[in-house]
């Protein structure tokens, strides 16, 4: 029972890591002025977790004064991070695709304003 609590709560962190985490690199890559996907960003957004998730395990672990192995766990928290981080990552693309201001052209013009940003001002 108290496995369970504790990868529940580390599922928990994880996803709201992951959202954030996402965010950020988002806003990294706008402050950056990169048109292309940024791998390292990646990789250290998964770092980032992985340390968000093994933190709290721990803590429970702790808590619960049980012994872990953190080399196991973080093996097994890295493959419930990869597939989260995955489809949190296409849902997001997703998001800001719909969510875009404006349509730009190769040589800058703008083609089309997005009408669901004209609604809402």
């Amino acid at each position: 029972m108290f496995t369970v609590l504790t990868y529940f709560i580390s599922l928990v962190v994880i996803v709201g890591s992951v959202g954030v985490t996402l965010y950020f690199k988002s806003e990294l890559e706008k402050m950056f002025r990169e048109k292309k996907e940024v791998v390292a960003f990646h990789v250290c957004n998964v770092l980032i977790i992985l340390m968000a998730s093994l933190a709290v395990h721990a803590v429970m672990a702790f808590m619960l004064e049980k012994e872990i192995s953190y080399t196991l766990q973080s093996g097994i928290l890295l493959l419930i991070i990869l597939p989260i981080y995955t489809a949190g990552y296409y849902a997001y693309e997703k998001y800001k695709l719909d969510n875009r201001k404006y349509a730009v052209t190769q040589n800058g013009k703008v083609l089309i304003i997005n009408e669901k940003y004209l609604r809402r001002k």
